[in-house]
């Protein structure tokens, strides 16, 4: 069946004269199916500049929005590209799943603006007006929602879990889980919520914001947001190699789903990889910044020694794959450089005590007991889970509350209760024994950036 385009998805329209004129960007939303591509190409021209759009498939996705021969791409998803390398700007597009939003600007007003030394980040900024935010992505655990069908707002509880994940008072709740919940009703939308075992991944948007993506007819999606307190991020390494080679090894295996991942492992101590912060049993995502899961064992160990002394390597833990694949989005959306982390660490005041190599190391594999005592606003932690999944971890750690005090840390994961394994516990078996103890005896082993273990000893 062939496509009927619309020119209706194609919002803004450039009218040229022969005065001067302030050119305007065009909206063009595309949303595709399963294994359909958008139906255009991306180029850099010698000769030409920006990032140009080419090829537009006549009837395809992106002709149908409004795509045209020429055009050069202002934003995508929301963020300015102008100025961005066109490979990342390719990988953004690549990594938007089925729905993808770009600002254009047709190619000869773009090249008139451009020597005429207009500034087109003030152009986009004028296009879009003021108070635009990008949504939030909130790990969070059960509130009440409020609203009738296609408007839900978040009912915060003081303290709460919600509160302390970030979201605010009158925020719009756009999506949860993977589903969008503009067209459910409020009872159809509280089912899920009491249906999704407590844990919850939620797109929200404040109501300022929200009137301006709908008067720019912009769709709110997943790939546009700030990450918050997400209990898993995909990883970007550097590694230098060494005299004899990075230090790991790299091994084709099938998870227990039945897809194939490649897995570093046995990471030699000292080596180039360990000191880059790679993780034992992670999967390896991104070669250079390419997409690799796909490739055969023997591709990618060809496109590392293409490398030469230096490489990237994007990674993530298997449940980290599991969470994004269940949410129904890219790992790669939000993904946090190692090495500018590590920057940050070290840039902290000098009056900060730091361990000793041998003592952190020692003190990674040593449990330790810590005891919380319930106070009136209760433990100052809160649980998290990957949604539909059973294992708690900590996912919320409240400042100056017994948690903290007690030396929580976010990402420890339960793994006992008063002496009682509770890995195979879903959130609200956890949440119910919470609410009726009030002395906690936290028994916690750490390693080495990975999920800390604790051993939860619940004293009445």
């Amino acid at each position: 069946m062939r496509k009927i385009c619309s020119v209706q998805q194609c919002f803004s329209v450039s009218f040229r004269s022969d005065s001067v004129s302030t050119p305007r960007p065009r909206l063009c939303v595309l949303k595709r199916d399963e294994g359909e591509s958008y139906g255009f190409h991306l180029r850099v021209e010698q000769g030409r500049q920006g990032h140009i759009i080419r090829n537009v498939v006549l009837g395809g996705v992106g002709g149908c929005s409004g795509l045209q021969d020429g055009d050069r791409l202002l934003e995508v998803n929301n963020f300015y590209v102008v100025d961005v390398p066109h490979a990342e700007v390719a990988r953004k597009i690549r990594l938007s799943g089925h729905q993808l939003c770009l600002l254009v600007l047709d190619g000869d007003e773009y090249e008139q603006a451009v020597s005429q030394g207009q500034d087109l980040e003030g152009l986009v900024r004028a296009h879009k007006g003021e108070g635009c935010k990008p949504p939030r992505l909130c790990h969070i655990t059960r509130d009440s929602v409020s609203g009738e069908r296609g408007c839900f707002s978040v009912s915060l509880l003081a303290g709460g879990a919600a509160e302390n994940a970030g979201v605010c008072r009158g925020d719009r709740l756009v999506w949860m889980n993977g589903a969008t919940v503009s067209e459910l009703t409020h009872s159809a939308l509280s089912r899920m919520v009491w249906s999704q075992n407590g844990c919850y991944i939620n797109l929200l948007i404040d109501s300022e914001s929200e009137k301006n993506y709908m008067r720019q007819k912009m769709p709110v999606l997943p790939a546009m947001a700030v990450p918050h307190n997400l209990p898993y991020r995909a990883r970007k390494l550097h590694l230098v190699s060494g005299s004899e080679g990075y230090g790991f090894l790299l091994r084709q295996e099938k998870t227990p789903s039945g897809r194939m991942s490649h897995v570093l492992c046995e990471m030699d101590r000292g080596s180039p990889a360990e000191r880059a912060g790679m993780q034992d049993g992670e999967l390896l995502l991104e070669v250079n910044g390419v997409p690799v899961e796909s490739l055969e064992h023997e591709e990618i160990v060809a496109r590392i020694k293409q490398s030469g002394q230096h490489v990237s390597f994007t990674t993530i833990t298997p449940q980290g794959l599991e969470f994004y694949s269940q949410l129904g989005l890219s790992p790669l959306l939000f993904c946090e450089d190692v090495a500018n982390e590590k920057e940050k660490e070290s840039s902290e005041p000098a009056s900060i005590a730091k361990q000793s190599p041998q003592k952190e190391m020692d003190g990674l594999y040593k449990p330790r007991l810590c005891y919380l005592q319930k106070g009136p606003l209760g433990f100052g932690f809160n649980l998290g889970c990957v949604p539909q999944s059973p294992g708690t971890f900590i996912s919320q750690v409240v400042f100056g509350r017994s948690g903290q005090s007690a030396g929580l840390l976010e990402g420890d994961v339960v793994i006992e209760v008063n002496g009682q394994n509770v890995e195979q516990k879903y959130l609200e078996d956890m949440q119910i024994l919470e609410e009726i103890l009030h002395t906690i005896c936290l028994l916690r082993r750490i390693y080495i950036h990975l999920h800390r273990k604790l051993l939860l000893l619940l004293l009445y």
